[in-house]
């Protein structure tokens, strides 16, 4: 039986135990975890060099939000998947990922079925949603 690739992502948050909680539902779910970063900045810079098969971007991080690494990694490759993950419920931020092209949007903290449930469609699906 002929085994699929793993996925590769690349996990960001500033909180070093969300990133953690992250990577292990990822991995179980059949996810490589290909990099990580703490920043807006790192994100786009790791994305650029990894090239990874989805992103997870924190909103909430100091030197670039996540909102504005979202806007440059989806100028740079429209066809990149961004799961956006905060602790702040705002209707606004929402949109506005979505507008950009977040694939999907979870709150903190996270019922990690959904997170799990969430990477195992995207694992699955193997064109760009």
């Amino acid at each position: 039986m002929h085994t699929p690739p793993s996925k590769r992502l690349l996990v960001v948050d500033d909180a070093m135990i969300m990133r953690a909680i992250i990577k292990d539902t990822a991995k179980k779910a059949g996810w490589e975890i290909v990099g990580e970063a703490t920043n807006g900045a790192e994100a786009v810079t790791q994305f650029r060099e990894l090239k990874p098969d989805m992103t997870t971007l924190d909103i909430v991080m100091p030197e670039m939000d996540g909102v504005e690494a979202l806007r440059v990694i989806r100028d740079e490759d429209p066809q990149a998947r961004v799961v956006m993950i905060s602790a702040i419920d705002q209707r606004a931020k929402l949109n506005e990922c979505i507008q950009l092209g977040a694939l999907d949007f979870i709150v903190k903290p996270f019922d990690k079925q959904r997170l799990l449930s969430l990477f195992q469609t995207y694992l699955s699906s193997e064109s760009p949603v």
